[in-house]
C-alpha cells in the first residue's frame, strides 16, 4: 500500500491538537501522519496524595514518563507505565503538546486505526548521539520517551537523526553512536516496545547519516531500519535522483533492511557541493516527484511517503494527485493494449481502416487534442435549395420566359405582370 501524509499537524487545520490533526488528515484524503516531538519540556515533581498507589497509566493530570526511586542509596529510573507510584518517588512528566496523559495516547491510536491514518513519531531534529555529554543523555531520553508514546498510539516507527560527525572524528563518532543506540535498543526490548527505530539519512556531509552509514548501523543493531529522505540523498549525491530507475536503485539497496515496508520523506531541496542548503516546496527544488510516481505506479511497493516540505499537507496532496494521475494513464494504456490484442487474436485479417471499434495505442492527451481539432475544423458546405417564393396570381416564376398574353373578351384591362428588376425587353 502507498500512503501519503504530512510531517506534523496540517497547516490548514483549525485546531492544533493531535486529535484535530488526525481528523484533518483523514478529511484531506491522506492516510499517514508523522507526529513531531519538537518541544520537550521535562518537569520533575513529587506525587500528590491521590496519585500514590496508582500507575502512570492511571494518572490523568500529567504524562508521567518515568519514576525515579531510591534503592540501596542509588537512584533507579523505572520506565514501565504499569509501575505503581510510591510516596517517596520523584515523577518525571513530559509537557510536549502531544497528549495530556496515557489515556489520550491510547485514544489517539484508536482514532488513527478507525480513520486509517498511519501514525509515527519524529524525535527532536537536533540530536547528538556521537558524543557522551549531558546533551547526549537528554537525546537518549527523548528517543526512549518517543518509543513509549509511539507504542501507546500503536504507531509503526520512531524516526531520529544521529548527530554531528566531523571527518576528523568520524570513526570515534560511529563508535559512540553504536554504543548509545545499542543501549537504547536493549531498553526497548526490555520494555516490549513494538515500533521500530528508524535512522534518517542526513543532508550534509558533516552530519552522520549517509545511506551507507545508516545501513551499517542497521546491520550492527537489531530492531533498527533505514528511513530514506529523498531530498537529503539527492543533496549529498549532488542531484542523482532524476529518473524512475534512480529511485528504484535506491529503494532496492535498502529493501533487505525494512521488513517489507519502506518509510520515506520527500520535499524539494536546494543543494550545493554535496550539501543541503535548504528544504523547499516540491515545485521549487530540482528534485521532481514525477519520476518517483512512475516507479510507484510500475512497482506498487508498500511505502509511506511523508511530506517534509514547508507546505506539509499541500505537498502531500500534490504527490498523491501526481501518483494517481500517472497510475490512471498507465491503467488506461494497458486496458487499450489488452483490447487491441484481443481483437487481433479473434480476427487476424482485421482492417484497421474500417470503423469497427479497434482501439489505438495513443495517449489520453493526444485523443483530447485530436477531438478539439475535429470540433474546430471547417466542414464541407452543403448547398440548400432556396425556399420557394410565394406566388400571387399575377406573379410568374423568374426562370420562365414571359409570353404575350392571350386576347381576352372585352373586360376591364388587367394589370401587366410585374417584371423582374433585372430583366429587360427588346423592342421588335
Amino acid at each position: 500500500m502507498i500512503r501519503f501524509g504530512p510531517a506534523g499537524i496540517p497547516l490548514s487545520c483549525k485546531g492544533r491538537t493531535l486529535r484535530d490533526g488526525i481528523e484533518d488528515v483523514h478529511g484531506l484524503g491522506l492516510n499517514a501522519m508523522e507526529v513531531q516531538m519538537v518541544r520537550v519540556n521535562v518537569i520533575e515533581r513529587f506525587p500528590d496524595e491521590e496519585e500514590v498507589g496508582l500507575t502512570p497509566m492511571d494518572v490523568e493530570s500529567d504524562l508521567i514518563m518515568e519514576i525515579v526511586r531510591t534503592k540501596n542509596k542509588k537512584e533507579v529510573r523505572l520506565t514501565q507505565p504499569k509501575e505503581k507510584i510510591k510516596e517517596d518517588d520523584t515523577l518525571i512528566t513530559l509537557a510536549s503538546g502531544i497528549a495530556q496523559n496515557f489515556m489520550e495516547l491510547k485514544e489517539l491510536g484508536r482514532m488513527g486505526k478507525e480513520m486509517d491514518v498511519q501514525l509515527s513519531m519524529h524525535t527532536p531534529y537536533y540530536m547528538d548521539l556521537a558524543s557522551n555529554t549531558e546533551l547526549t543523555a537528554r537525546c537518549m531520553d527523548n528517543i526512549r520517551w518517543a518509543g513509549t508514546m509511539t507504542d501507546q498510539m500503536d504507531g509503526c516507527l520512531v524516526v531520529t537523526h544521529l548527530g554531528l560527525a566531523p571527518n576528523k572524528s568520524k570513526k570515534q563518532a560511529k563508535k559512540n553512536i553504536t554504543e548509545n543506540i545499542s543501549s537504547i535498543m536493549d531498553w526497548w526490548k526490555d520494555n516490549g516496545l513494538k515500533p521500530r527505530l528508524g535512522f534518517e539519512t542526513s543532508g550534509r556531509q558533516e552530519v552522520f547519516g549517509s545511506l551507507d552509514e545508516v545501513l551499517e548501523m542497521c546491520d550492527d543493531i537489531e530492531g533498527t531500519v533505514p528511513v530514506i529522505n529523498f531530498a537529503h540523498v539527492h543533496a549529498r549525491d549532488e542531484g542523482t535522483l532524476r529518473e524512475p530507475q534512480d529511485f528504484g536503485k535506491l529503494l532496492d539497496k535498502v529493501r533487505d533492511y525494512i521488513d517489507g515496508h519502506f518509510y520515506t520523506h520527500f520535499s524539494g531541496v536546494e543543494h550545493e557541493g554535496g550539501n543541503e542548503k535548504r528544504i523547499t516546496p516540491i515545485k521549487k527544488g530540482d528534485l521532481k516527484f514525477e519520476p518517483l510516481a512512475d516507479y510507484l505506479a510500475e512497482e506498487n511497493p508498500n511505502i509511506t511517503i511523508i511530506s517534509s516540505s514547508p507546505l506539509l499537507e499541500h505537498d502531500a496532496m500534490y504527490m498523491k494527485v501526481i501518483y494517481e494521475r500517472v497510475l490512471t494513464k498507465r491503467v488506461a494504456k494497458e486496458t487499450r493494449g489488452k483490447k487491441s490484442d484481443k481483437g487481433k487474436d479473434e480476427d487476424p485479417e482485421l482492417d484497421i481502416d474500417e470503423d469497427d471499434g479497434v482501439e489505438y495505442d495513443v495517449e489520453i492527451d493526444e485523443v483530447e487534442e485530436d477531438q478539439d481539432v475535429l470540433e474546430t475544423a471547417p466542414r464541407p458546405r452543403v448547398e440548400k435549395k432556396a425556399p420557394a417564393e410565394k406566388q400571387t396570381p399575377s406573379a410568374k416564376p423568374k426562370s420562365e420566359k414571359t409570353k404575350p398574353a392571350a386576347k381576352q373578351p372585352a373586360k376591364a384591362p388587367a394589370k401587366a405582370p410585374a417584371k423582374p428588376a433585372t430583366s429587360t425587353k427588346k423592342k421588335r
